[in-house]
């Protein structure tokens, strides 16, 4: 048997309970709808906030190792540039020995060869100090291999070997002082010419197989990025179907607990009907 109190209204005690209840999941729904995740902070879902927030530091960290692969292919990319003018360069200096190691040329016109011929091997020079981006230069020597950042750790890398195109670097041939006075002196330089075309083109195959090969790990971790960012979602993501359905059975709970709390603040007039 109940007793009839004005001091303890139990009913209205365990009304109130409820409609605490309800509010507490109404506001978690609102947050969950407001911000599109069910885990937003630790308080949600320690366990899975931590890994989240673990699995975000590796997709920001992705970030930086994308841009190190971006920049280590734009070096790349100019080098190799730089590369093919030194190639385009060096068949035209092929052409004006060729054409000088004629017996049948005149000076005249043999010296005019070998102005020309000066001027393409000055170019050369040019050519590599010119061959920078962001500080680097993958054809001047300066540098023993470019690094660029492969994993989220740092600890893996990529290298690129550099490619010394300098003249009297190993793989053109010529001297800064290559020239021709006659059509022997010509002839001879055919053989350094040729040699200088050969290697180039190889200096030139092995950067293009590492430009393809950062581009290709770039791509890479562009899809891995997208697949962690999709790991993250399933973690963390509410489903605003869900929660949409959710909202408007908390919202009818809470106008129905309002009303037994209203009930039971009344309980305690019937006393004074006792009374009267």
């Amino acid at each position: 048997m109940l007793n009839s109190s004005v001091n303890t209204n139990v009913g209205a005690m365990v009304a109130l309970q409820n409609l605490n209840k309800t509010n507490s999941e109404l506001q978690t729904t609102q947050n969950r709808i407001n911000t599109g995740l069910k885990v937003s902070s630790a308080k949600d879902d320690g366990a899975t906030f931590a890994i989240a927030q673990s699995q975000r530091a590796s997709v920001a960290s992705l970030d930086a190792v994308k841009d190190s692969l971006s920049r280590a292919t734009s070096s790349v990319d100019v080098a190799m540039s730089a590369g093919e003018s030194i190639s385009d360069m060096l068949t035209q200096m092929k052409e004006k020995a060729l054409a000088a190691s004629d017996t049948s040329l005149d000076t005249t016109s043999r010296t005019a060869l070998n102005t020309d011929f000066q001027a393409l091997r000055d170019q050369i020079t040019k050519t590599v100090q010119n061959a920078t981006f962001n500080g680097i230069n993958l054809l001047d020597g300066s540098l023993p291999g470019l690094e660029a950042l492969a994993s989220a750790d740092g600890i893996s890398r990529m290298t690129v070997a550099t490619q010394k195109l300098s003249l009297s670097g190993g793989v053109v041939m010529l001297s800064t002082a290559s020239g021709f006075t006659s059509a022997t002196s010509a002839s001879l330089l055919l053989t350094s010419i040729d040699d200088s075309i050969n290697n180039v083109s190889a200096s030139l195959a092995q950067m293009g197989t590492s430009s393809k090969a950062l581009e290709a790990h770039e791509t890479f971790i562009g899809k891995l990025q997208d697949s962690i960012t999709a790991g993250i979602g399933n973690l963390v993501d509410a489903d605003l179907a869900k929660e949409s359905a959710k909202l408007q059975s908390l919202q009818t709970k809470q106008q129905l607990g309002i009303q037994a709390l209203s009930i039971a603040n009344q309980a305690p007039q019937l006393v004074l009907s006792l009374f009267k």
